[in-house]
């Protein structure tokens, strides 16, 4: 399981090493050319019913910690869609069957 940690926020967002893997070069790409986005998901069943975005902006800090030493290998077909998805209005919204951490799970987008 990878973690997401974005600026000050009070939990990280926990998501699947080959799902994070393949976000991160979209995450990357976009705020590599100053292009913000928004990224989505749903809360699970131990928090408040709804769902949460973040706005991804190149000035505010960003990490990515993955659970294996070795990354994954990158599916390009994924990597476009999550790209896709970026580009539009509702931003990047990932399956939830990706997200494993206790404090976020997160939707489908398509």
């Amino acid at each position: 399981m990878g973690v997401l940690f974005y600026g000050s926020a009070e939990h990280p967002i926990e998501i699947d090493d080959i799902a994070l893997a393949h976000l991160k070069v979209v995450i990357a790409t976009k705020l590599r050319r100053n292009e913000s986005f928004t990224l989505s998901w749903q809360h699970d069943d131990g928090q408040p019913r709804g769902r949460s975005t973040i706005w991804l902006h190149p000035s505010i800090q960003l990490r990515f910690e993955f659970d294996e030493p070795t990354p994954p290998p990158l599916d390009p077909a994924r990597i476009h869609a999550y790209a896709t998805s970026a580009n539009t209005s509702g931003g990047v919204l990932i399956p939830e069957e990706h997200v494993l951490g206790p404090s976020v799970r997160q939707f489908v987008n398509a």
